[in-house]
């Protein structure tokens, strides 16, 4: 089991809290981004480097997804596309897409998108809080608990 991160987005808080989780529990960590980032030297962390172009980056954790993987993002169509393969995603703020909510979510995304292509100001996401990051690193324990009990490696 991996899990893979959407980097280029993922704030750096979150990574850290992936890091810390991934050396604990023994758990292969793979950032994808198109830029080099530096991570921590470590046998259970990686960086995979895509080249630059409109969602390179998603398309190869797409690929590489398998199930029973999670994958951390904010992107909803990547969401979607992963749990569609049967892998689960969560994104910084500690929400996780499932097959019972991500349809809903990627269908008011691109509500928002057709709005914001008409012209009408919707606002960005708020700034990641406290809160933000104890949701996520709780959601992450989580899922992590679940699967180290279920067998999964």
């Amino acid at each position: 089991m991996t899990i893979w991160v959407d980097a280029d987005a993922c704030p750096g808080v979150i990574k850290d809290i992936l890091y810390r989780a991934a050396q604990r529990a023994s758990l292969q960590l793979t950032l994808v981004a198109n830029r080099a980032l530096q991570v921590p030297r470590s046998p259970w962390i990686s960086m995979v480097q895509v080249p630059r172009g409109f969602d390179v980056a998603d398309n190869h954790i797409v690929e590489m997804a398998a199930a029973g993987d999670l994958v951390i993002t904010a992107d909803i169509p990547l969401a979607a596309a992963v749990v569609g393969k049967g892998a689960s995603a969560l994104n910084p703020r500690g929400e996780l897409y499932t097959k019972d909510n991500v349809q809903g979510l990627l269908d008011m995304r691109n509500f928002m998108d057709t709005l914001r292509s008409s012209g009408v100001e919707t606002g960005g996401p708020p700034a990641l809080t406290s809160n933000d990051r104890q949701t996520f690193a709780a959601q992450l324990e989580r899922w992590m608990a679940r699967h180290s009990s279920s067998g999964s490696t």
